[in-house]
């Protein structure tokens, strides 16, 4: 199975969801890849839209492999393999503390005249455009269940098996369209998968200047 794009993945993800339509669902996505396909989803299901902040956490010499993750509100997760690479306690909290700077100049860009919507008693979607290790969606649910929302469902395209059994216990439903067996990276399974820059994060969530609604 192959995706177009990522809005082709979000319209059959919105599919996927539909009985939620009608609900005001509020759907998190994880910046920046999955904003668009929020968006998407938001508006077929008559819902509202945010951003969860969520950072992975680089491996040492090696910061595209993921050890761990960390969440906007400062809840972490630590791979189990983290210290066997060489990830030990001090490196970790000095990635911590690197990846919540970014977080922070993240919120302030993307959303600068308020914080994170309540999530408390709601309907919770939570998207991203794939998992592979899972890092970040798990810090994601993790962080989010802390603050009590009526349903968590945590919605994706494709998935690796593993992570996508990892992710289970964590959110009340999951709905994954795609778990091949030798799963890859994720942007192997779309035709298209460019990288979404900040100024599509913002016009997704209605905070793009004028200027940027000019240029664009």
């Amino acid at each position: 199975m192959r995706f177009k794009d990522r809005l082709d993945a979000a319209r059959m993800l919105a599919q996927a969801l539909e009985k939620y339509s009608g609900m005001h669902p509020l759907v998190l996505a994880i910046p920046r890849g999955a904003v668009p396909m929020g968006s998407l989803i938001a508006t077929a299901l008559d819902g509202q839209l945010d951003v969860v902040l969520v950072r992975k956490l680089g491996a040492p010499f090696n910061p595209e492999l993921a050890v761990g993750s960390v969440e906007e509100g400062g809840w972490t997760y630590i791979a189990p393999y983290a210290a066997r690479i060489g990830a030990d306690t001090t490196y970790l909290e000095q990635e911590s503390t690197e990846q919540m700077e970014v977080i922070r100049r993240r919120r302030a860009l993307y959303t600068p005249n308020r914080g994170p919507y309540d999530v408390e008693g709601r309907i919770v979607i939570v998207v991203d455009d794939g998992l592979a290790t899972g890092a970040s969606m798990k810090a994601a649910l993790h962080a989010i269940r802390q603050r009590h929302p009526q349903r968590l469902i945590c919605a994706v395209p494709v998935a690796a098996p593993d992570s996508l059994e990892d992710i289970r216990p964590l959110a009340d439903e999951v709905v994954c369209l795609y778990a091949p067996k030798g799963f890859h990276a994720v942007g192997m399974y779309y035709a298209d998968f460019p990288q979404v820059e900040d100024a599509e994060v913002r016009a997704a969530l209605g905070t793009t200047s004028h200027t940027e609604r000019r240029a664009g």
